[in-house]
């Protein structure tokens, strides 16, 4: 993930959230030998254990040695929120801090030459500081992906 913005968020009723977030992530091919074919990708956003947001990226290719950048934006409406989550997110709020996670599901294939291909999933997984909106740029961020 390069960057993140917080467009909007804000609770109707103290606890139905609205959201609004652009991301630019990066999608690498670091093998030297192997041509990879994302054919599923699945952006899944949430706040605490809360999904808010869903998003699929069209498939695409990274040759070797490739990065790849997507533009991907996501927006949640209405979605009920836990009290406890409610609360949390109008500190986070007030303290210009609002932490959120970020998961993807990608369906990928390597292509070794014509002969070797294999399918395998990769699961990737980032939390994300960002201040509160408008502004909303990204303060931190720590991200993992896993075979």
């Amino acid at each position: 993930m390069v960057s993140v913005t917080l467009n909007a968020a804000y609770l109707d009723l103290g606890y139905l959230l609205n959201a609004d977030l652009t991301m630019l992530a990066n999608f690498t091919n670091p093998n030297k030998k192997v041509h990879v074919d994302f054919s599923s990708v699945i952006i899944y956003l949430y706040y605490g254990s809360t999904l808010i947001a869903t998003q699929y990226v069209e498939p695409f290719s990274a040759a070797r040695l490739q990065s790849r950048f997507a533009t991907i934006h996501m927006v949640s409406s209405q979605v009920q929120l836990p009290l406890r989550e409610s609360q949390r997110l109008v500190k986070q709020m007030e303290g210009n801090g609002v932490i959120l996670e970020v998961r993807g599901i990608f369906r990928a294939r390597s292509k070794l030459g014509t002969i070797l291909r294999y399918s395998y999933n990769l699961y990737g997984r980032c939390s994300v500081m960002l201040t509160r909106p408008p502004d909303g740029i990204m303060l931190k961020k720590k991200c993992r992906t896993k075979r």
